[in-house]
């Protein structure tokens, strides 16, 4: 098997992205985009495991059952979290094993399993949310005044009322 050089790797990846992207529009935004996120991600999870035991994927589904009034089918749950679909059964697994949600059967549907936030599930987050919510100020909302939010948040709302998932 032969190995590219590095400029012959370079020069094949730059003639693709020259030919789907004409001129490169946005594409130097989009790696920002992308770097910032993980950066933050990463960040974020750090601290938030280390000041809380918690970790951030960990927050997200208790968060969003807290925000869906304690419970969300499966389904439904996976569709809102940060992880993948296919991590959900794993995460929910170790939740449950912890205490801090359990799963049941929905009502309407033996099949369909509807995941609970318990009063420990609920402690833990009011824990670590306002760890968390510092770490998000600190790290992300201090760095860009108001108008640059605004920019942000309507940029990404076109985005994602574009795209489905699922």
């Amino acid at each position: 098997m032969q190995v590219l050089s590095e400029s012959d790797a370079a020069a094949q990846f730059d003639r693709i992205l020259t030919r789907e992207v004409p001129g490169r529009r946005g594409l130097l935004a989009w790696d920002r985009l992308l770097r910032a996120h993980a950066t933050l991600l990463r960040q974020l999870d750090s601290d938030l495991e280390s000041k809380t035991g918690l970790a951030l994927a960990d927050f997200d589904v208790l968060a969003q059952l807290a925000i869906a009034g304690g419970s969300l089918r499966m389904t439904d749950l996976a569709d809102r979290a940060l992880i993948s679909r296919s991590g959900m059964t794993r995460r929910v697994t170790r939740l449950v094993h912890n205490g801090l949600v359990r799963r049941a059967h929905a009502d309407a549907d033996a099949r369909g399993v509807v995941v609970q936030l318990t009063d420990s599930g609920l402690d833990r987050l009011i824990v670590a949310a306002p760890v968390h919510v510092r770490g998000v100020s600190d790290l992300f909302l201090t760095k860009l005044d108001d108008q640059d939010l605004g920019i942000l948040e309507s940029a990404l709302a076109k985005v994602t009322l574009d795209c489905t998932f699922g």
